[in-house]
């Protein structure tokens, strides 16, 4: 049994591969045999079955990148792509019901909580409670500086006020990880608190009605002077002003597990793609053996391998300690991107029949658009990419005595 540790926990990260290889059996046919065939219901209803939400619970897919010792099955990263990759194959819908809290909701207590909060709720999420993450604002979003949530000592611990939106599975969440402003030492700085759903003072607004994702929940989250203890300072009070910090880490975490989700859409649309350009006759043969047809499966087929390999590698580099910044932001940025494109060559593959409601292609066109824009945009990926070989270019230069 192999074993890596992870620095801030101690906990193990990697689950025994054989068992890794079992649960992956298990979820595939899980993806494929029962949740593939309510995609339209899913899609049309905007709401997942019931019988899904449990089987998932009982899978142990709410926490799945929980350390073992808290309930969860404790995978590393590697494993996690791996695993991501087949919830991929099916609505996104799926994947968001336990998303936030094996990614960035979750990663907040497990990197940067205090013993006894990980203690407290980390059990509770690896067995199927509800953890947000509750950071963006309506002028806070990629750039969280402009956050106006604000947190203020009190004798009792602290006082929350502000708003957040689009936030996942707001209506139904146990506990939100709510990053607010701070005065510290006289300069604000953001700070990551616990708040349990249940606290007065806490509303939560209308679902969220949107392009795609249909089934996945987000909604704003309004904080009246919300109340919670000194206790509730994710890290502990000593944390104060880390908040940003803490946030930074946890979407290059979930910047890979969305990478490793739009490949396996791309795998999927490959496939509907495929199948449709064999099947479909056109001038007496079937049109995938016409060139443009051939060359748009090429495309698709060389965005995949691309991106299966830019992941593979972003989770191997996460696991060794080697890069969590910019291979999570290259991955994130290639895959969210590719999956956009090989939505749209699946559509046109299928011609009229796929503008149409009920066909799979024209659900993942619209579905594949979101990955563009959360856990940072494109752009905000360029911008850090961009950052980074100036930085490693100035770097260079200074070792060889050339800096400008």
């Amino acid at each position: 049994m192999t074993v890596t540790v992870d620095a801030g926990t101690g906990a193990a990260t990697e689950l025994d591969p054989e068992v890794f290889d079992d649960v992956l059996a298990s979820v595939r046919a899980f993806v494929r045999g029962k949740v593939v065939p309510l995609e339209e219901v899913i899609d049309a209803e905007d709401r997942m079955p019931e019988e899904i939400v449990v089987a998932a619970r009982e899978m142990g897919l709410y926490g799945f990148t929980i350390p073992q010792q808290y309930g969860g099955l404790g995978v590393s990263v590697s494993q996690e792509v791996r695993l991501v990759t087949e919830l991929g194959w099916t609505t996104p819908a799926l994947r968001s019901l336990f998303g936030t809290n094996n990614g960035i909701a979750g990663q907040v207590l497990i990197r940067a909580g205090t013993s006894a909060q990980r203690a407290d709720w980390l059990p509770r999420l690896a067995s199927g409670a509800l953890a947000s993450f509750a950071l963006t604002e309506e002028g806070a979003g990629s750039d969280p500086s402009g956050m106006t949530t604000r947190a203020v000592r009190t004798e009792q611990g602290w006082r929350i006020d502000g708003a957040k939106r689009f936030i996942t599975n707001a209506p139904s969440a146990d506990v939100f990880m709510v990053f607010a402003q701070v005065d510290v030492d006289g300069t604000d700085r953001i700070t990551v608190f616990l708040v349990p759903a249940d606290v007065p003072g806490i509303t939560v607004g209308p679902r969220d009605s949107k392009m795609g994702q249909k089934g996945a929940a987000s909604a704003e989250v309004f904080l009246d002077g919300v109340l919670v203890g000194h206790d509730a300072v994710v890290g502990g009070e000593e944390a104060l002003g880390s908040g940003y910090r803490t946030a930074l880490t946890s979407l290059a975490h979930g910047r890979i597990h969305i990478a490793a989700l739009c490949v396996g859409m791309m795998e999927r649309l490959l496939v509907e793609a495929g199948d449709q350009a064999a099947q479909r006759v056109q001038g007496g043969r079937p049109i995938g053996e016409h060139q443009l047809i051939a060359g748009l499966l090429a495309d698709m087929q060389t965005d995949l391998a691309a991106g299966r390999a830019l992941v593979a590698e972003a989770a191997r580099a996460w696991d060794a300690g080697e890069d969590r910044s910019m291979l999570p932001s290259a991955a994130k940025y290639f895959c969210s991107e590719a999956v956009g494109r090989c939505a749209d060559r699946a559509v046109q593959i299928f011609g009229g029949s796929g503008y149409m409601r009920g066909v799979a292609v024209e659900r993942m066109y619209r579905d594949a658009r979101l990955f563009r824009i959360y856990e940072g945009t494109s752009q905000i990926q360029q911008v850090i990419l961009g950052r980074h070989v100036v930085a490693e270019a100035r770097e260079r230069l200074t070792r060889a005595g050339g800096a400008r």
